[in-house]
């Protein structure tokens, strides 16, 4: 072995350990809780398994120039190993800012036919292109905050990094779509819930005073007054429960379900619990299954919240004696569920509202109703999580009817999001 080589050799023994080293300290942080700092253990890591890549590509190029030719791998074998196990999308680029590399979780966000494309198609965010295009090797990390509107908007704390070791950039991508959500939520809660919830506690406060008033002795009063409260104190208690579910909701949307769901069996659970209030409203509840329906994916609690709550309005809204129809049926590779009522129709101009918070058509009949104005919203939500869409068809005097349209199994579980 000449001497060349055995300072190569003893390079590329030292250099692997040490990066690996590195890799590990930071895997292992991460296993032991530290996730809070994951985007800066993910840069730590990413430099390590560089270093790494460097010493690999030199030991390469000197074998290339010493001996026979051979080209060097942008990435060895145990660096794409690291890479992987890493749970924030990281992407390579290469000298001419074509991507080299995406790990499992940029491959989610930019598709699995990344390779030699140009960052500008894979990244559509116009602050990662210009980070990548300043940023100078070997120095502190760019940091740039961006958000998403389409399909389902998402924000990401982007971090760029220029190798100094190897013609390399590196973009690591870290979601901060729940912390966002949890802000807004938060602030949203707080707001719908003093503006909601003031009327009825107003309402049951005033009763209240009433009843240690004038109205102490009167026992017709009393009895009447305190029906007025229970009804108001269920109305808050409604309110609540939507409120919280709908927070809920909002808080997993960037998130898509992947369990396997049967429509029919969730449909016919739906309509069961509100067989009730069909029977109480005199409302025939109708279901019709095409034969061989495909599956969904899907969340079959959140499903069966849709349901109900399209289910619940068509026969609190629908004609006294009438029908509500269920349809489900597949075509194209979708799979369509359809709430029909008779009831008075929605005006044309109140459509596109419909699926606003606390919005009601008729303020006084929705209250009478015991509706909260939250009902519509979470079916827009839940839809909205499982990649679907909400159609509404309404005509004054004849009915209405809401469509969800849902992927199918197979095309589902094939289908790519891109979020930037």
């Amino acid at each position: 072995m000449t001497q060349s080589r055995f300072r190569w050799k003893a390079a590329r023994d030292w250099l692997w350990p040490f990066a690996l080293g590195l890799a590990a300290a930071g895997a292992w942080l991460w296993w032991r809780g530290a996730h809070e700092h994951s985007a800066v253990l993910g840069v730590a890591l990413v430099a390590a398994v560089l270093a790494a890549v460097a010493g690999n590509r030199a030991w390469q190029q000197h074998l290339i120039e010493a001996e026979t030719p051979a080209a060097p791998d942008p990435l060895p074998e145990v660096a794409r190993e690291m890479f992987e196990r890493l749970p924030d999308p990281v992407l390579l680029l290469d000298e001419s800012r074509r991507a080299v590399f995406a790990n499992a979780a940029m491959r989610a966000v930019v598709g699995a036919d990344y390779s030699r494309k140009p960052l500008s198609v894979l990244l559509r965010e116009p602050s990662i292109q210009q980070a990548v295009e300043t940023v100078s090797p070997g120095e502190i990390p760019a940091t740039i905050e961006c958000a998403t509107p389409v399909p389902i908007e998402r924000h990401f704390q982007a971090y760029v990094s220029r190798s100094a070791l190897a013609p390399l950039t590196i973009v690591l991508l870290h979601d901060l779509t729940a912390i966002k959500r949890t802000e807004q939520m938060r602030a949203d809660f707080v707001a719908n819930a003093s503006h909601e919830l003031r009327t009825p506690l107003a309402a049951v406060s005033g009763f209240i005073d009433t009843l240690r008033g004038h109205a102490r002795d009167d026992e017709q009063a009393r009895e009447q007054f305190l029906g007025i409260m229970s009804v108001e104190a269920q109305r808050m208690r409604r309110l609540i429960e939507d409120l919280l579910s709908l927070t809920r909701i909002e808080l997993n949307e960037h998130v898509p379900p992947s369990a396997k769901v049967d429509l029919e069996p969730v449909v016919r659970s739906a309509a069961a619990a509100l067989a009730p209030l069909a029977q109480s409203e005199n409302v025939t509840l109708e279901i019709s299954v095409e034969q061989d329906l495909p599956s969904v994916v899907g969340d079959s609690d959140e499903l069966t919240q849709l349901f109900q709550n399209l289910m619940h309005n068509a026969i609190k809204y629908g004609r006294s004696g009438g029908h509500v129809r269920v349809s489900l049926a597949a075509k194209d590779g979708m799979v369509s569920v359809a709430v029909r009522d008779e009831g008075e129709g929605i005006p044309r101009e109140a459509i596109p509202r419909l699926t606003e918070r606390f919005y009601r058509v008729d303020v006084k009949r929705s209250r009478e109703k015991g509706g909260t104005g939250l009902g519509l919203a979470i079916v827009k939500h839940i839809v909205n999580r499982h990649n679907g869409r909400l159609q509404i068809e309404s005509e004054v005097g004849v009915g209405s009817t809401f469509t969800v349209i849902l992927p199918a199994f197979s095309k589902a579980g094939a289908a790519v999001t891109e979020v930037l």
